[in-house]
């Protein structure tokens, strides 16, 4: 077994350290999400957790870890005898991205329970995890049917397996720990919102704390024993300091001051439901414990807030995470209590110690940072912003996006085989069943009927004798189900001199906005690409996140010539390669141009045969005509054409037709 990082060496991230260490103290807190960048210690101080905290006593032979002081009566392994038991140190059970939903929740042997009536289960990794902490690496990455079955786990303490009738029910309350790089999507609000902290963690930007984090992980990879018995102190002091505050914890007061606060501050921020102020309440308590006190301060409801509260705030999903702290600051100090608190209700007489004993755990000021995203922080029209080299003469400053609205859907037609979602029909595990087919690998959805009928005709040949199936292994037949993918959401957006008049460009990227809110939505990846003076760019390689589609398309300058051949050749090339990367992923295309096109020999020419190029692939397209004024060329209407999509004005695209219009090109094309 291979020695961890010790917890206590993990230079800075204070914040990540506290978050962890509370849920140690008071598993009750509901486990912490950490959002950073690549390279930020965030799996290290995750996984060395494990390491500190104290053993459970479990009942011996019991695969799903039982208290033996109250075991759980529905247990596959019970019914348990009174004083057996063991301890062992607590697990932490890592949840692969790419793992299968028989490895999560148990297999049942399908084909035992329906020939002899024997439940053959095997437990999962939830069963694994009773008891201690699940961690999830890259938890945005996870798969929606995963997700599905750990939020039910997580609401009801247990995992329910079932079969066609046949079920085994398990207890499972653990610990939840996700890890995730926002740059690569966001998480769906059900899962955000299980999550009971959240903690922002970035790379330290001081030269001294960066070459102190190369110090210590050097020694720690040459001799990682002889580096953990260096802070063997350390951690036995942490290890004390856990079991005496939760020793404490059951005496920690919440007077009805500090409750006041979190009920102001969780109204303030308008945040939904009834969690965040469970979850603050609870925080705040362990803040306590962990400070050695018996009575929660206002610096323990504070700490609270900037830890439960960012990511349950009520904002546009483009909004970066964090809270406003003025805001926060005069919500306690008016409706601060005078029962809990001393004069001034800051406790700075009794600092809270972090996690190495020395003082911490306090958000730095650059804990929330605004993100580039931020409708506040978006630029004006008129604001100046960095110009690029190919704009060339006439190019002017990013425009201000037009606020969002709602849009129909834009589905791919056909049936595809992609990543789960919700835009077009597919292929899927998870759905309505369809029929009925051979299993190809493992047997994961049985279609019991289907199965039957296979059996059946061969009973006598096979000796029944009595009122049980004789099933063989060739007779068991895999339901086939149909449901929703996510899709390849390509932008391709003309940022040239003629889309350059300010109002325009304000509701172009309003209707691109729109559509990356729906993108966000149905889980789908986007990508985007701009054209603009003598060249196109990869603004956005195809990825999960919309909110960096978001942050580039608000920062994008437009000007010079109109490159659209250009334009459609690189969207045709980053098409190519994401087929190699992900084939499964159907692609739909969205060109915003007014069909201009200048630059070059034969410019229109030339965009035509590379619009062509997607027609004869059968790629779903559709063309956003931007062109204005009392006389309009109709080239984005041409260009349609050329791409095999169709074309609507972005007057129309807010009245909620280019879905419908997309639907009726696609159809007519099949008629065809």
């Amino acid at each position: 077994m291979s020695t961890p990082f010790p917890f206590t060496a993990v230079v800075g991230q204070d914040d990540l350290r506290l978050a962890l260490l509370l849920n140690a103290v008071s598993p009750a807190v509901g486990g912490v999400l950490v959002r950073g960048e690549k390279g930020t210690a965030k799996s290290t101080a995750v996984r060395a957790l494990s390491a500190l905290l104290p053993e459970v006593d479990v009942v011996s032979g019991c695969r799903f870890s039982c208290d033996p002081d109250s075991p759980d009566p529905g247990c596959p392994d019970g019914p348990h005898e009174p004083g057996a038991f063991a301890s062992r140190p607590a697990r932490m059970v890592e949840l692969p991205v790419g793992a299968s939903e028989d490895r999560l929740v148990g297999a049942l042997d399908i084909e035992r329970a329906l020939a002899e009536g024997v439940k053959a289960f095997e437990p999962g990794l939830l069963a694994d995890a009773h008891r201690g902490i699940l961690y999830v690496d890259e938890v945005n990455l996870l798969h929606d049917h995963l997700v599905d079955l750990l939020l039910d786990a997580a609401a009801m303490g247990a995992s329910y397996v079932e079969r066609e009738g046949v079920s085994v029910r398990h207890a499972a309350r653990f610990l939840l720990v996700g890890t995730m790089n926002p740059e690569e999507g966001e998480l769906r609000p059900q899962l955000l919102d299980r999550f009971g902290l959240t903690v922002e963690v970035a790379a330290s930007r001081e030269p001294d704390q960066r070459v102190e984090v190369v110090r210590r992980r050097l020694a720690y990879d040459d001799d990682p024993a002889g580096f953990a018995a260096r802070w063997a102190d350390e951690e036995a002091a942490v290890r004390a300091r856990i079991v005496a505050a939760r020793e404490l914890l059951p005496s920690v007061r919440l007077g009805d001051g500090a409750l006041r606060q979190i009920a102001a501050t969780c109204a303030a921020f308008e945040v939904d439901g009834m969690r965040a102020d469970i979850v603050m309440a609870r925080t705040a308590t362990a803040l306590a414990a962990w400070a050695g006190r018996t009575e929660v301060l206002a610096e323990d409801v504070r700490q609270a807030a900037l830890l439960a509260l960012p990511h349950r705030r009520r904002r546009n999903p483009f909004d970066a995470p964090g809270l406003d702290e003025d805001k926060l600051d005069e919500t306690l100090e008016e409706y601060g209590g005078s029962d809990e608190q001393d004069g001034n209700g800051n406790g700075d007489d009794d600092p809270d110690p972090g996690p190495g004993g020395g003082p911490g755990g306090q958000p730095e000021p650059d804990d929330a940072p605004e993100g580039d995203g931020d409708a506040a922080a978006r630029p004006e029209a008129g604001e100046s912003g960095e110009p690029q080299p190919s704009g060339g003469a006439g190019e002017q400053s990013p425009a201000r996006a037009a606020e969002p609205f709602r849009t129909k859907v834009l589905s791919v037609p056909g049936l595809g085989e992609g990543a789960a979602g919700r835009r077009s029909r597919a292929r899927t595990e998870h759905g309505r069943t369809i029929g009925a087919r051979r299993p190809r690998g493992a047997l994961t959805k049985l279609h019991l009927a289907a199965t039957v009928q296979a059996a059946a005709p061969h009973q006598r040949a096979r000796g029944r004798s009595g009122p049980g199936l004789v099933v063989r292994r060739d007779d068991l037949r895999q339901a086939s189900r149909e449901g929703r993918e996510g899709n390849l959401v390509l932008f391709v957006v003309d940022a040239s001199g003629s889309m350059a008049a300010r109002q325009r460009m304000g509701a172009v990227k309003g209707a691109v906005l729109s559509l990356l809110l729906d993108a966000y939505q149905r889980r789908d990846k986007v990508g985007l690409v701009t054209f603009r003076g003598s060249a196109a760019d990869v603004a956005l390689p195809p990825t999960s996140s919309v909110d960096a589609a978001a942050v580039r398309l608000e920062s994008l300058p437009t000007g010079g010539r109109t490159p659209l051949a250009a334009g459609l050749l690189k969207a045709h090339e980053v098409l190519r390669v994401e087929r190699l990367r992900d084939p499964a992923r159907r692609a739909l295309v969205v060109v915003v141009t007014d069909g201009r096109a200048t630059g070059g020999p034969e410019p229109v020419a030339l965009a035509g045969r590379a619009a062509r190029l997607f027609a004869a692939e059968g790629t779903a397209s559709v063309v956003v005509d931007c062109e204005s004024g009392p006389v309009r060329l109709g080239l984005a209407g041409q260009l349609a054409g050329e791409l095999g999509g169709t074309a609507v004005t972005l007057d129309e695209l807010r009245a909620d037709s280019i879905a419908s219009l997309v639907k009726d090109v696609q159809g007519s094309r099949r008629a065809a």
